[in-house]
This record gives structure tokens, sequence and C-alpha cells, in this order.
């Protein structure tokens, strides 16, 4: 695993959270479930070929 890829999970985590603290302050409380829902999407998203590494390892562990 790479460094990058934790920095750049911290970053969406960070812009999200302010993101959704600024809205629900804002009475948008709807565009802020949004927001946290689109930055989790992101992250998996980046984590995808992570955990297709993960799959393919747990895969040759046990014989499949």
């Amino acid at each position: 695993m790479d460094i990058s890829l934790i920095l750049k999970v911290v970053g969406v985590g960070m812009i999200v959270t302010v993101s959704c603290q600024i809205l629900s302050r804002a009475g948008r409380d709807e565009q802020s479930m949004l927001v946290s829902l689109s930055g989790i999407v992101l992250v998996l998203l980046l984590l995808m070929g992570e955990i297709g590494k993960l799959y393919d390892a747990i895969r040759g562990v046990f014989g499949f």
C-alpha cells in the first residue's frame, strides 16, 4: 500500500467533513447527506485496486 493512497483518503475525508459541517449549519441537511454519501463512494473507488489485491490474496491462501 502506498502512502499517497492513504493521504488521498485522508484528504477526501477532511473535505467531506468540512463540507458536511458547513451544509448542516446552513440548514441543508439533505445536501450534507449527499456529500457524505458521495465521499464514501469516492473513497471506495480509490480503494478498489487494493480491495482487488486483498481478494486475490485471500483466494490464494484458501486455494479457490
